[in-house]
């Protein structure tokens, strides 16, 4: 298959492009075309002509959304749109990356496909809008939800706190917020794999297994050999811009639908932490 990934430098593209074999793969960065350039999008994809076009790039800095909503919907809505039209010019079916953070974050039980789409954020509203309209434009597109992404090559939640880690002999970290680390290694393989399926409709993708982000931290201080002390705190003491979902686990029955399964999140950490070791 001829594959093409828009956001090919970011956390998640880096490992599609290193992890993604057997196939012919385009990495696109934004230095090669803006995805809100819908001419500069159509000439790319018909130069690639695609089986498969996974698109990975979108504006994700979820506090500074706040305040730029004009160029949060323009890229994460209307840039995906422009994608979609290219794949059904040039009949390349489509894997959006989309996010936990289209639901509210009320339950208290993993969220299902089919669940309502409550952003409380404007990065989720315009994820949420990408949803629907990408839907209009190629029905048979798959969306694929995912949630808490760590992996070498980018900022993440693991390489903060080990940052945080060697200058600190105690960490506050909230409690009352649960989801799904997800190594974004395990996320390609599953990309991958649904591609090879012909997937389609709207998937959950994530590791197996759920925690807060205070037992996500404990984790990695923990197999880290580190002895920084990790203290509960809530989210009402760290207040940022944009609103978190208390609770966004995603539901993997979709995922199992086409005989993919994800490894637990605390053996994906243990080989992230042994390839950052090997990497120094």
């Amino acid at each position: 298959m001829r594959i093409t990934i828009f956001g090919a430098t970011g956390l998640l593209g880096k490992a599609l492009m290193s992890e993604w074999t057997g196939d012919e793969v385009t990495g696109l960065a934004s230095s090669d075309g803006d995805i809100r350039d819908e001419k500069r999008v159509f000439e790319l994809v018909g130069q690639s002509r695609p089986d498969w076009i996974v698109l990975a790039a979108a504006y994700t800095d979820v506090d500074r959304c706040e305040t730029n909503r004009e160029l949060a919907f323009d890229v994460n809505c209307g840039g995906a749109v422009n994608v979609a039209r290219a794949a059904r010019q040039h009949n390349s079916r489509l894997i959006f990356l989309s996010t936990d953070y289209v639901f509210d974050g009320t339950k208290t039980a993993p969220y299902d496909a089919s669940d309502p789409r409550l952003p409380q954020s404007v990065y989720g509203q315009s994820k949420a809008q990408a949803e629907l309209q990408i839907s209009q434009v190629l029905p048979d597109c798959c969306i694929l939800r995912t949630s808490w992404l760590f992996g070498a090559g980018g900022k993440c939640f693991p390489d903060t706190i080990l940052k945080l880690a060697s200058t600190r002999p105690k960490l506050e970290v909230v409690s009352d917020q649960r989801g799904s680390p997800t190594y974004v290694k395990d996320l390609a393989g599953a990309i991958a794999q649904l591609c090879r399926k012909d997937a389609k409709g709207i998937v959950h993708a994530t590791n197996s297994g759920e925690c807060s982000w205070y037992e996500f931290a404990r984790e990695i201080i923990k197999r880290s050999g580190l002895k920084t002390n990790v203290v509960e705190t809530s989210s009402d003491k760290f207040v940022r811009p944009a609103k978190r979902p208390k609770y966004s686990v995603l539901s993997a029955e979709g995922l199992h639908a086409y005989g993919i399964t994800m490894p637990d999140w605390r053996d994906a950490l243990q080989r992230y932490l042994a390839a950052e070791r090997d990497s120094q």
